[in-house]
């Protein structure tokens, strides 16, 4: 007979109890990215921040700066990052659909938030947690400015022509290069996908005849 395996209770029980401790020590939202402005360090890692990210700290606000001074927390409000404002022409934001703040922190400025993610004018499918939340670069979009960054639409992109050659292929097509011409390529070679001649009979007859005017006829 099979023996029936004893239930060690207490071990269960201790290691449940260790979790939960565990659980109840992690640093809160506040905590973690607490920001010592004078010094520009984390107070509870000890991490300073970049010298390039001093200027946007003291002028910009963290995402929850934001949230927590408007009505439901901003949730159905577009919310976009400086960087994308200046690197795109295609509108890139956060719509806000769920708000989870710290309500330790002295200002509520700290939690976690869910949405939809517009990245280049596409839209995701899914909701999913809004990262970097931390950083100060946040900007609100404004009410009469929402539509329009909502009703943009997308250009098709261009079909791709080209794919890189496999890389012995290539290794082998620039060691052929260099021994023939003596120098290195310059542009990355790549591999059309759609060939641009016509493959009758009056191709191969031309292939034919460059052939033999370069090799000469046999005697």
């Amino acid at each position: 007979m099979v023996k029936k395996k004893r239930l060690r209770l207490i071990a269960e029980m201790a290691r449940k109890i260790r979790a939960y401790r565990e659980l109840k020590s992690r640093p809160r939202e506040s905590q973690k990215y607490a920001l010592d402005y004078e010094t520009m360090k984390r107070p509870h890692t000890g991490k300073m921040l970049p010298v390039l990210a001093w200027q946007d700290v003291r002028r910009e606000s963290p995402l929850f700066s934001l949230l927590a001074g408007m009505r439901l927390f901003g949730v159905g409000r577009l919310f976009a990052r400086k960087s994308w404002l200046e690197e795109h022409s295609e509108p890139s934001y956060w719509q806000v659909t769920k708000v989870k703040v710290d309500y330790t922190s002295e200002n509520m400025d700290h939690g976690r938030a869910w949405g939809i993610l517009t990245y280049k004018g596409k839209q995701e499918s899914e909701v999913k947690e809004v990262d970097k939340v931390m950083y100060h670069d946040w900007r609100l979009v404004p009410k009469h400015m929402e539509q329009q960054f909502k009703e943009f639409e997308p250009l098709p992109e261009p079909p791709v022509r080209y794919v890189p050659y496999p890389p012995l292929l290539r290794a082998m097509m620039l060691a052929q290069h260099k021994k023939e011409r003596g120098s290195v390529v310059t542009e990355e070679p790549a591999l059309p996908l759609k060939r641009e001649v016509v493959l009758n009979k009056d191709y191969f007859r031309k292939q034919e005849q460059e052939k033999q005017s370069t090799e000469g006829t046999a005697v």
